[in-house]
């Protein structure tokens, strides 16, 4: 920030000494000056507190300020919001009395929170930020609307309104950014998301942000993005490496499938997954009364406690583990070679959360999904947003998948 000594009227923020995480602190040592930034940008970066552009800025910024389109997988808590933020504020012409800038999020607060950091970041350029939800009387957005507004933040279905409506004019607006895309997808948001963008100049520029990929979000990208430049941040989950397999079953069968199995499978340590607190500790005690090794972990365990139980079953203290969806993110035990979902998932991000190994190579394993009458929408739905396959279990399977 060597422009910004100068100014003594700048107050600077506490620094924040709390430890960071490397999704955070991995960069290729960057300044935000480096990216050609308007002074009054810098100015409000620096007043917001941030020192250096964390990696996921590093990487969005630059392109998004060349006008490339975007899809991005980065978590929240990475700072994605100023990472799109930034090249939007940076891109309007404030001469211009037009909506240049259109953000759509999934809900009312993550519209207020990215309209408030919008403000923050560019409260040194005159840019006229706006929020529009569900929330908001249609009266006072047309009143708002009367004068100029260069950033638009809103929910999808309001901002369709205001577009249909012809109160809102999307015709200049060249860039459109969509944040968690993953939700902004779903079935009820999607029709309204490829309306809204009918209104948008031909040679619009989409910033895509989004946590997981499920084949909506490739659906889109294909339909919608021209040559987007792709950004991974996150340790990706896949399914490669994993045999996914279901047993049809009735509930009261499951425990009897389930001691076929641990007969049947060469287990080298194995994770169980129930759906309830309570679940999880009935089955570890029916697993350890057919005896079987057995520990369990859920959410109303204290931490101190759930860290042992990890750390001794990580050491290969214990064959088998029985546990909720709590720290599932992406097991990485290496022993680990059977997953089974007693209790079959809600929905996909669980589904991969729980058999999804990550991205680290060399993973063999198999995962067994128990699925009652009242799952069988839930397996076809998993399927289909995770394109991939999982089959009926063969009698035998071979042990070469699984056993290394």
């Amino acid at each position: 920030f060597g422009l910004l000594h100068t100014m003594t009227d700048l107050v600077k923020p506490e620094k924040d000494k709390r430890p960071q995480t490397e999704d955070v602190t991995r960069t290729k040592g960057n300044d935000f000056d480096d990216f050609y930034l308007k002074r009054e940008l810098l100015m409000g970066i620096f007043e917001k507190g941030f020192e250096k552009p964390s990696p996921i800025q590093e990487e969005t910024i630059p392109i998004a300020l060349a006008g490339r389109d975007i899809l991005a997988r980065a978590k929240n808590g990475t700072g994605k919001t100023a990472s799109f933020v930034i090249p939007c504020l940076e891109k309007i012409d404030v001469e211009k009395n037009s909506i240049q800038v259109l953000i759509l999020v999934p809900t009312r607060e993550l519209a207020l929170q990215t309209s408030q950091v919008t403000k923050e970041i560019g409260k040194h350029l005159k840019v006229e930020v706006m929020v529009t939800t569900g929330g908001t009387t249609l009266k006072d957005d047309i009143m708002r609307l009367y004068n100029p507004v260069h950033i638009l933040v809103a929910t999808p279905g309001r901002v369709l309104d205001l577009a249909n409506k012809s109160v809102a004019n999307l015709q200049n607006c060249g860039l459109f950014v969509m944040d968690e895309a993953d939700k902004l997808l779903s079935p009820e948001f999607q029709p309204l998301i490829e309306q809204t963008i009918a209104f948008l100049p031909k040679d619009r520029q989409i910033l895509m942000f989004s946590a997981t990929f499920p084949i909506t979000v490739k659906h889109f990208r294909d339909a919608f993005l021209t040559r987007p430049y792709e950004i991974n941040l996150m340790e990706q989950l896949t399914l490669k490496g994993v045999s996914q397999y279901y047993a049809y079953v009735e509930e009261r069968q499951k425990i009897h499938c389930l001691n076929t199995l641990f007969t049947k499978l060469q287990i080298n340590q194995s994770i169980i997954f129930c759906n309830s607190v309570n679940r999880v500790e009935l089955l570890a005690k029916k697993i350890t009364e057919l005896g079987y090794s057995c520990f369990y972990i859920h959410a109303k365990l204290q931490q101190n406690y759930r860290n042992r139980v990890f750390h001794d079953f990580r050491q290969g203290n214990c064959r088998n583990l029985v546990c909720s969806d709590l720290f599932t993110r992406g097991i990485d035990i290496l022993a680990v070679n059977v997953v089974i979902n007693f209790d079959f998932p809600k929905n996909s991000e669980t589904y991969l959360h729980r058999i999804g190994r990550s991205g680290r190579f060399g993973h063999l394993g198999i995962a067994v999904n128990f699925v009652t009458y009242d799952d069988r929408f839930n397996l076809y739905k998993i399927e289909q947003e995770l394109g991939t396959e999982i089959k009926p279990i063969p009698p035998q399977i071979d042990a070469a998948l699984y056993v290394s």
